[in-house]
């Protein structure tokens, strides 16, 4: 078997372009016991287009970054600190530039027959920055730590059916579960599940010391933070600069001109409406990789107006997708339909699409008794460079649908944790998932940590449980299908699109041919992954 499970792509009428689907690789490990290994860290298949160098001093500016941001991996939310945590830690497995998954500081695992239960071997000869050599231990307390009772992790739902995680040896950890789920070594990838230093009795040290490929010297949050290689790193062939600076320009506009001027190397996301003037610039390079990202505008469904679903109905009709695509992406994006699952994941289904319709928003205004609707909408360029371009568009969008709708521009410092989850219609976006049991969990599932719009269906949510354990890939795919149906038709969602990820590098930054889209440059590794030519 492969050591790689490939993510499948799908074409618009749901069918596989990629040969077997990795839903049913991962049933077939699971029916037989098989199991994934790694002897390298890079194959045939990620072959540089280079050779990378040494040296440097690798300077990001970085978006999303707040002064009350973390190091508890717990809290972890916005661009700055997952890539943060993608430079001074590592995780159990890695989603690799393809998309797939491969062995990071777990070098292989299996699954039971049922997939109740996973055995995860851990690397030998890890050390964490502080000298303490990596254990079974430490897994197992950084695992738990987000699973304590009084944790408030917004990762915690991704690990319910969880019943024990325990150290069988000095180097093995299994995980018992409740029920099956073919989708653990993907849960594991997400940037809360670092892995911490241990004390030997469940503690865990949250002062930024990890094993990656680079060591924390400050922490400047909202400001600055510096960092160094890590001389001990256990991947040959990684972490290529001798320091990392993340600059943190929350400004798209600044962000792109420190880039420009050379202030630094990368920047993070640039806007989509700058391209064509970033792109004129001869000592710059555009990234524009697809992505399952994307935008959305929830809407509190246990809040007025938007607790009376026809009201939801008539502003997923009043929004013009595609105009918001051109107009503000650049064309950078695919047409979204109110549910988190874009076309390039796995199980993607084509439905009816939710489309500019004037004649429906009136149709549901008036069938919720609500011709004169007013609404305010909170908006942010911290959600994404261009949301507040895109709230102005919607705003007049839903004006020839009677919607009276307000734009209310908040400042991009701690939007995240002062609008987001609190306004109760705003504008926010999401970073790429692997899996939808993974984004669903995460966002749509009631009593959820991030459930943006507080949406609770007893039938949605009767099937996440049930595709969480199903390993035919048919009815899995039924059944998701149906998932997204609900969320487009009585979601508090609004999903206007999926975008691509856009970032910008100096022109003496070199990558491999092929880079990760699940996170803003290079899935987060770009201070592991890249190097100055």
């Amino acid at each position: 078997m492969s050591k790689h499970f490939k993510s499948e792509i799908l074409n618009g009428n749901g069918r596989s372009l990629s040969g077997p689907s990795r839903r049913g690789v991962l049933a077939g490990l699971a029916g037989t016991g098989l199991a994934v290994s790694a002897t390298g860290l890079l194959t045939a298949g990620q072959a540089q287009a280079a050779t990378p160098k040494k040296g440097g001093h690798y300077r990001v500016g970085i978006h999303e970054g707040n002064t009350n941001d973390s190091l508890d991996p717990r809290t972890t939310n916005g661009v700055c600190m997952i890539q943060l945590n993608h430079t001074i830690f590592n995780f159990l497995v890695e989603i690799d530039t393809d998309d797939s998954i491969i062995p990071e500081l777990a070098e292989s695992w299996e699954a039971s027959g049922d997939a109740k239960s996973w055995l995860f071997k851990i690397r030998s000869g890890v050390e964490f920055h502080n000298g303490k050599p990596l254990t079974a231990s430490d897994v197992v307390a950084s695992i738990m730590y987000h699973l304590r009772d009084d944790s408030e992790s917004a990762a915690k739902p991704l690990l319910e059916g969880v019943t024990s995680i325990t150290a069988e040896d000095e180097h093995s950890v299994r995980f018992e579960l409740s029920e099956g789920n073919a989708d653990l070594p993907y849960v594991l990838t997400d940037y809360h599940f670092v892995i911490l230093p241990a004390d030997g009795e469940g503690n865990v040290d949250i002062s930024g010391v990890g094993t990656g490929g680079y060591m924390l010297d400050s922490f400047e949050p909202g400001v600055r933070i510096e960092m160094t290689r890590n001389p001990n790193y256990f991947k040959d062939g990684r972490a290529h600069f001798d320091e990392v600076t993340f600059l943190i320009i929350n400004d798209s506009n600044a962000r792109t001109n420190a880039l420009l001027t050379g202030e630094v190397d990368s920047d993070s996301q640039v806007a989509a409406n700058t391209l064509q003037f970033i792109e004129r610039n001869d000592r710059v390079t555009i990234d524009n990789v697809p992505s399952a990202a994307h935008v959305t505008i929830p809407m509190h469904v246990d809040t007025a107006p938007f607790d009376n679903v026809d009201v939801r109905l008539a502003l997923k009709h009043a929004i013009d997708r595609q105009e918001a695509i051109d107009k503000v992406m650049g064309g950078a994006a695919v047409v979204g339909n109110d549910h988190p699952i874009g076309p390039t994941m796995p199980y993607y289904s084509e439905l009816e699409q939710n489309t500019f319709d004037l004649d429906k928003s009136k149709f549901h205004l008036k069938k919720a008794g609500m011709e004169d609707l007013s609404v305010t909408l909170a908006a942010s360029d911290a959600a994404f460079p261009g949301a507040v371009d895109m709230a102005t568009l919607f705003q007049a969008s839903a004006k020839k649908a009677g919607i009276n709708m307000k734009v209310d521009r908040k400042p991009a410092d701690n939007y995240w944790s002062d609008v987001w989850l609190k306004n109760p219609f705003c504008t926010a976006s999401w970073g790429a998932r692997p899996t939808p049991q993974i984004m669903f969990s995460l966002g749509y599932k009631g009593g959820a940590a991030w459930n943006e719009s507080h949406w609770d269906n007893a039938q949605f949510n009767s099937l996440l449980e049930k595709t969480k354990a199903e390993l035919d890939d048919a009815k899995r795919t039924e059944m998701y299908a149906e998932m997204m149906r609900l969320c487009r038709d009585d979601g508090g969602t609004v999903v206007p699109f999926f975008y691509n990820r856009l970032s910008a590098r100096g022109k003496n930054v070199a990558h491999s041919d092929k880079i990760s889209g699940n996170w803003q440059l290079d899935g987060a590794r770009s201070a592991e992954r890249w190097w100055f030519e």
